[in-house]
Order: C-alpha cells, then sequence, then structure tokens
C-alpha cells in the first residue's frame, strides 16, 4: 500500500485546525491573533498557493475515474431518419435478364433511390480480458497519489513560507521596539544636556550632539515602521488573507530557555518517515514503476463482446428488427515499434525516479544536519548578543553618570547610545535568527505544521 499522503484527508485536519481562527478573527472584529504554529496552519489550509496544489490533485483522481471507462460497459443509443441514393454498376453484379426483356438495370450503372431510411438502435460492449487497461487504471491511480504527495509539498512550503514571515515580522515589531527606546534615551540625553546647559556646567556642543542623535533616531524610528508595515503585508499575503486584515503576533520574539536540539540520527529519521518530499519522490518513483508496467501491457490481447439492435426500414409502416452481435480477439502484432519506444522511455523514466528519490533522501538528511547546527550556533548567538547588550546599557550608565556629574561632554554617552543602539539590533538579529533555525529544522523534519 502506498504511504502517499491522502491530501482529502490532510485538507479537512487543516481547515478544522484553522476554523478556529477564523472564529477568532472574527469575534475580534477583523483582528487575527496568530502564533507562529498558528501562522503556518492557517498557510497551508488556506493559502493560494495550497489551494492550486489541491486542485492538481483533484484533477489527478478525475484522470483516475476516466481510466476506469475502458473497463466499463458502453451502451449507445442512435436514431437516424435520412434517405440515400445507389449507383447499380456498384454493386459488382450483373443481374441477368430473360431473353427478350430489357435488363434489371442498366449495364453501365442507374441511380436508385433516393431511399429512405429510419434506423433506430441500442448498442453496446464490453472488454471481457484487457491486462493493459488495468494496469493503465493502476497506473492512473499511482499518478494521483504522488500528485497528492506533490500537493502535500506545496503545502509544506506555503507553511513553511508564512512560517519565515511571521518570525520576520516578529523581528520588525522588536526593531520598532528598539527604535522607540533608542528615541526615549535621545529624548532624555538632549534634556539633560539643556539642563546641563542651563545651570552652566555644560556646552552648546553638547546640547547639539544631543539634538543630532534624536533626529537619527527618530529617523531609524519611522524606517523600522515602514519596514514592520512592509512585512506585515508580506505576512497577509503568505497567509492568504486580506490584505487589510489586522494581525497581531501573540509570539513574542523571545527564548526564555534555549533547549537544544534533538539528536542528528532521530531528527533525520523523523525528517525521512514525515517529510512530504521525500513522499513525493517515493510515490513518483511507484508511479513510474506501476507506468512501465502498464506499457509493458499493451502487448497484451485483448477479449470483448458487442452487440446492437434495433429497427431500419423504408417507411415507418414497416420497421424490421435487425441486429448483430460477436466476441472479438484482439492481439496487437506489430506498430512500428512504438509500443518498444513507450517501454523504453518509461524505463528510463523509472531510474530517474530512483536517481530522485535517492538525491531527495540525501538531501533531507543534510538539511537535517545543517538546520542542527544553525540552531546551536544561533543559541550561542543570542547568548553573546545578550552580553552584548548588558554591556552597553552599563556602558551607557557609566558615561551618563559622568556627563550628569559634570566630569565629561557628552561625547562618551553618544557614542555609549550608539553602542546600545548597535547591541539592541543585534540582540533582535540574534532572536530572529533562532527562530529562523527553529521554523527551518521543522521543516527540514516535516514537522513544520506542528509548530506550537
Amino acid at each position: 500500500m502506498s504511504r502517499a499522503p491522502r491530501l482529502g484527508l490532510a485538507a479537512l485536519v487543516w481547515l478544522v485546525a484553522a476554523a478556529p481562527l477564523a472564529a477568532q478573527q472574527a469575534a475580534a472584529g477583523d483582528t487575527l491573533s496568530l502564533s507562529l504554529g498558528d501562522a503556518a496552519r492557517l498557510a497551508a489550509a488556506q493559502s493560494p498557493q495550497s489551494a492550486v496544489a489541491r486542485l492538481s490533485a483533484d484533477a489527478a483522481a478525475a484522470r483516475v475515474r476516466a481510466s476506469r471507462a475502458d473497463l466499463y460497459p458502453s451502451i449507445k443509443a442512435t436514431g437516424f431518419e435520412g434517405s440515400h441514393t445507389l449507383n447499380s454498376s456498384s454493386f459488382g453484379i450483373d443481374f441477368p435478364a430473360q431473353p427478350g426483356q430489357p435488363p434489371l438495370f442498366d449495364p453501365n450503372g442507374q441511380i436508385i433511390g433516393p431511399v429512405p431510411t429510419p434506423d433506430f438502435r441500442l448498442a453496446a460492449s464490453l472488454t471481457l480480458v484487457d491486462v493493459a487497461a488495468r494496469r493503465r487504471v493502476g497506473s492512473a491511480q499511482a499518478a494521483a497519489e504522488a500528485e497528492n504527495a506533490n500537493a502535500a509539498v506545496a503545502t509544506d512550503a506555503a507553511a513553511a513560507s508564512a512560517a519565515l514571515a511571521y518570525v520576520t515580522a516578529q523581528r520588525a515589531d522588536a526593531l520598532v521596539e528598539a527604535r522607540t527606546a533608542d528615541s526615549s534615551l535621545a529624548a532624555e540625553l538632549l534634556g539633560i544636556a539643556r539642563q546641563q546647559l542651563d545651570a552652566g556646567v555644560s556646552i552648546a556642543l553638547d546640547v547639539t550632539r544631543a539634538e543630532a542623535q534624536l533626529a537619527d533616531a527618530r529617523a531609524e524610528l519611522v524606517s523600522a515602521r515602514r519596514d514592520r508595515d512592509l512585512a506585515q503585508l508580506v505576512l497577509r499575503r503568505r497567509l492568504g488573507v486580506s490584505l487589510d486584515a489586522a494581525i497581531k503576533l501573540t509570539d513574542r520574539l523571545d527564548v526564555p530557555q534555549l533547549a537544544g536540539g534533538p539528536p542528528v540520527d532521530s531528527a533525520v529519521a523523523m525528517a525521512l518517515a514525515a517529510r512530504s518530499d521525500v513522499a513525493a519522490a517515493r510515490a513518483a518513483a511507484t508511479a513510474s514503476r506501476v507506468r512501465l508496467g502498464a506499457a509493458r501491457a499493451e502487448v497484451l490481447p485483448t477479449l470483448s463482446v458487442f452487440g446492437d439492435e434495433g429497427y431500419t426500414g423504408k417507411s415507418y409502416n414497416y420497421l424490421l428488427r435487425t441486429y448483430d452481435w460477436g466476441i472479438e480477439l484482439s492481439w496487437p502484432v506489430f506498430d512500428g515499434f512504438l509500443r518498444t519506444a513507450h517501454t523504453s522511455e518509461d524505463a528510463a523514466l523509472v531510474h530517474e525516479a530512483q536517481v530522485r528519490e535517492a538525491d531527495v533522501r540525501t538531501e533531507a538528511a543534510e538539511e537535517v544536519r545543517g538546520a542542527l547546527l544553525d540552531l546551536a550556533s544561533s543559541r550561542e548567538g543570542v547568548d553573546a548578543a545578550r552580553e552584548q547588550l548588558r554591556l552597553g546599557e552599563r556602558e551607557l550608565s557609566e558615561a551618563r553618570e559622568r556627563f550628569t556629574t559634570g566630569v565629561a561632554g557628552n561625547t562618551d554617552v553618544v557614542l555609549a547610545a550608539s553602542s546600545l543602539n548597535r547591541a539592541r539590533t543585534g540582540l533582535v538579529d540574534a532572536l530572529a535568527a533562532y527562530h529562523t533555525a527553529r521554523v527551518e529544522l521543522a521543516r527540514a523534519e516535516g514537522a513544520i505544521r506542528s509548530l506550537p
């Protein structure tokens, strides 16, 4: 039995998972509250990419039903009303005449008719034995399962794309908070500089430096807000919701407890068992093998029965019942090597699918290992960024104290504030890198729709 994902059941699960989100959105007055996992599942359920993939799978299922037509009885009813003329010489028969009598028909031919011919008939046929047709049905079924698996690949890709867009939106929100804090700090330092100037313990240059710092902080805040709005637009597009919908991110860009990743061997085993692209490659290899079997079966004979019955005559007043029936055995003998060429082509496609499957499995293992390395590296990066932020805050505190007491000008304060600005940005980037690594690991393991 194929292990390819069944899209219909999976789609139902996704839609059920997305239903509370829709209710939540309606209850909140067009505000959609989403966690990282919610975003992935919502994109899987309703993004355009997922919808197109499901429609392709539906089309493949319809092709399976069409392929079964060769195994079912064929019944056709016809009705004919018309007339025709004949050339008597086309019969190829000389009709002798009695001595002294003219011939029945002109030896050179003459027109007979027009002859009215009403004809009403019911015809049926049934294939009794057709191995090739049955194998074509199996090939269509295998192709449909492969299309289901491909749809799952597209759905996982949509979920991963939405999750990454969610992390980008988180980063943009955190940068707005950081730039807001920078602006507040710059405004506070400007106030201190003016107080120092009024008290006669500072110079006007200190006030100018503070004003320039505040102008820079406000410009960066404007840019951060623009980036946040753009990130929200991208996230809405990935989720397949209205571009005007209000979205609230319930997950903060923070890592309260940095847990380690799973062991490499178990993560790789999980990926090989759960990844949709591995299942799709396996289904494609199976479909190619079944298609090769169907091509080889084209040389086998077919056995069918047929018959029709109806009424025909020269007028509706005198219709006679006629019928014919028979059993037909058909065995292809020579077709210009067409079937041989198709078999060779399908055999090459089998080998190609096997190579692709092996490559996808290797790629999955590589991506899992790389994602684990990224997760470990980003975890260390967060620790380093937090330490830089701690040192930046201490540096600013010491520089502010020196400036407030009049021991030094505000040059050290401005430099320390710039360092703190960079440290805040560095921590936001480190946290975003960590959550991106989480998403990539979930995608690599085939668990993107299981994110919390």
